[in-house]
């Protein structure tokens, strides 16, 4: 069973309610989908046993050596990657799109396409299990690619392990990445806020992951800092169809216990947050 932890909007808590279920009793994979901004490394500190080159996209090099300073490639870029200056073509990695076409249409074969692999995949166990996560280094693109290898890499790992839970926490927002880690889950969980902005972000999410699956679930994070919005919330999820999978209560040991590299439901098992967390994860695994 494949679960995505999702959320409309950064902060909501998705990362720390995807550590929560990661460590609720049973043994699991879990897998960072967060390409862009992994964290979830930072807590359960893995011990890697497989470090994988992911080659993310192209950047065009020019040796000065060979190039007759022509101009075509500069004429034909369209997006102003490439300029002259000193007599010399220089071509901006930042810019660079990795087209291929400076290269294809030099005439004298200066240009070539240098493949970006600062990006990685990692692989290892955490204290509840196995782990499998991206980084993908900044300027590299092609992020839903890295997502879609780090979910492959985590079936794999459950089945040689023999474990039958994949827990993958994804990025925010409604881009590539997102659509790349709901595809094909058996449950989406949306983690959202009692705010307008946490409404409108998590109504978006909604509409992107319910092309991809019928089953999904939302929880309410700091719900009684606003318990008129986290009604109408609710009043919202119930008119969707969706079941509100729990409302938590907002608590400062949810930081304490992250800093000190747990989860709230490690290091304060008895507080009310981790009873709930707890009592939401028996729930979403019950069949399993």
């Amino acid at each position: 069973m494949e679960l995505a932890v999702v959320s409309g909007k950064g902060g909501t808590g998705k990362s720390s309610v995807t550590a929560a279920f990661a460590t609720a009793g049973e043994r699991l994979v879990v897998a960072d989908c967060d390409v862009e901004a992994a964290n979830l490394f930072l807590l359960f500190n893995p011990e890697h046993d497989t470090e994988q080159v992911y080659i993310g996209g192209y950047s065009a090099v020019v040796d000065n050596a060979l190039c007759t300073v022509c101009g075509m490639c500069e004429s034909y870029c369209r997006f102003d990657a490439i300029t002259r200056v000193d007599g010399k073509i220089i071509i901006s990695e930042r810019s660079c799109e990795g087209c291929f076409f400076c290269s294809r249409i030099c005439p004298v074969d200066a240009i070539t396409m240098v493949p970006g692999d600062r990006s990685r995949m990692y692989s290892g166990s955490f204290r509840n299990g196995r782990m499998v996560y991206g980084r993908l280094a900044p300027g590299e693109e092609n992020s839903g690619k890295l997502v879609n290898m780090v979910r492959n890499k985590a079936k794999r790992v459950a089945k040689d392990h023999g474990m039958n839970i994949i827990l993958l926490d994804g990025p925010p927002g409604i881009g590539c990445p997102v659509i790349s880690t709901v595809t094909g889950v058996d449950k989406v969980i949306i983690v959202t806020e009692p705010t307008m902005s946490g409404l409108g972000d998590m109504k978006r999410v909604h509409e992107v992951a319910r092309k991809f699956t019928g089953d999904i679930g939302v929880i309410i994070n700091k719900y009684d800092l606003n318990e008129a919005m986290t009604d109408s919330i609710e009043g919202w999820c119930i008119a969707q169809g969706n079941a509100l999978l729990g409302r938590l209560p907002y608590d400062r040991r949810v930081t304490e216990a992250m800093i000190s590299g747990k989860s709230v439901n490690e290091m304060f098992p008895g507080a009310k947050i981790s009873i709930i967390l707890n009592k939401i994860w028996n729930k979403l695994t019950a069949n399993e």
